[in-house]
């Protein structure tokens, strides 16, 4: 017994060694062989692609940024001008002050630094600098992609469309409108302000597990004001984007503007699957953006990154003596972005995919 307890005393730290080792170059695994040590942030950036220049899976935020909850909650932090470092030794990348030298006319920028006294470790803390705006920070994706989407179009349930103020039509019977032009609308209230939007009732979301109705897409039309109140209200159409016809319903504008979100990974498991790609096609790709079948309910938030699967095909295997089937495995082929969350559906954007991506196929937790 005593020589077993020697041998382990002895390999104990041999063990050791090689597991921090192995940890180490786990967490170097991920970076890039061609990786910079440094990249200075330009306008046009976003998180995603700073984080892809460094790393192979660059939606792994809390690693490579060493962020916590506190900071994914308010990402507003990384500015043009600022300077990301490559920390090869943590396999994470830091944000260092804006050297005025190498940048003079990229704006101020400004980070904590705390040192442990400990360990000696220096730590970067990013906060927003006076005189930047939110707006000002590079977004966690192209804000051109999925800003369209923040305000419309938008998912309701099966009864708020029918209670909303619906178009009667124009003078002279007129039934279509355009931008310009007057309409006449019922059941118009006076106390949610006079800015509307125009929406149609579109593709009904029905789970393909359950059959159960997870909501429906309203079609945006375009934007109105709302000119009197009465029992028959007076509107002006301010912006069409499709013809306007009765029986079309208003709704109140949601707030506009770009969300920065961090992108990573859920805490939980989350299976959902492809319901829709919009604009009606089949197929989609690279900046398609998809509906899926899982929303809040589910624990779905913005930012959550979902790997997106192929079902794997079924073949069979025949002889003179057999007929066997076998399930091929499902196959990895992309990455989704979810960036706005419904109840009981979400909207992602594709950032990374291989294959066409197609209606049915799975996004799951990475």
């Amino acid at each position: 017994m005593r020589k077993i307890i020697s041998l382990i005393c002895l390999l104990l730290p041999v063990l050791t060694m090689a597991a921090q080792s192995k940890g180490s170059a786990d967490m170097n695994m991920d970076i890039r062989n061609d990786a910079p040590d440094r990249h200075i942030v330009v306008k046009g950036d976003t998180l995603w692609d700073i984080s892809g220049k460094f790393f192979n899976d660059p939606w792994k935020w809390p690693h490579i940024w060493g962020l916590n909850k506190a900071s994914i909650k308010s990402p507003h932090w990384i500015y043009p001008g600022d300077i990301i470092l490559l920390d090869r030794e943590t396999g994470s990348l830091r944000v260092e002050q804006t050297d005025p030298a190498i940048a003079p006319d990229l704006g101020d920028s400004e980070t904590i630094v705390t040192v442990d006294p400990d360990t000696g470790v220096v730590k970067l803390s990013p906060r927003i600098r006076e005189g930047q705006s939110d707006r000002n920070a590079i977004p966690s994706i192209p804000a051109n992609v999925i800003e369209p989407f923040l305000s419309k179009p938008l998912v309701v349930g099966e009864d708020e469309l029918k209670g909303s103020p619906t178009l009667l039509g124009a003078r002279e019977g007129r039934v279509i409108l355009g931008s310009g032009d007057t309409g006449f609308v019922k059941n118009m209230p006076d106390d949610q302000g006079i800015k509307w939007q125009f929406y149609r009732p579109g593709k009904t979301f029905v789970d393909p597990d359950t059959d159960e109705v997870l909501g429906i897409e309203a079609i945006y039309l375009g934007n109105a004001e709302a000119r009197k109140f009465d029992d028959v209200s007076t509107v002006a159409v301010t912006y069409a984007k499709q013809e306007i016809y009765q029986g079309d319903r208003l709704v109140v504008p949601q707030p506009e503007g770009f969300k920065t979100y961090l992108p990573r990974a859920p805490e939980h498991d989350i299976s959902a699957q492809i319901i829709s790609i919009y604009g009606g096609v089949r197929q989609g790709g690279q900046n398609s953006v998809i509906t899926l079948n899982k929303g809040a309910r589910e624990g779905v938030e913005n930012g959550h990154v979902l790997a997106l699967y192929r079902k794997g095909e079924t073949v069979r295997e025949r002889s003179a003596i057999w007929d066997n089937e076998y399930k091929l495995p499902d196959e990895r082929y992309g990455l989704a972005f979810v960036f706005r969350v419904f109840d009981k559906v979400s909207y992602a954007l594709v950032m990374r995919t291989r294959l066409p991506v197609q209606i049915l196929d799975r996004a799951n937790t990475p």
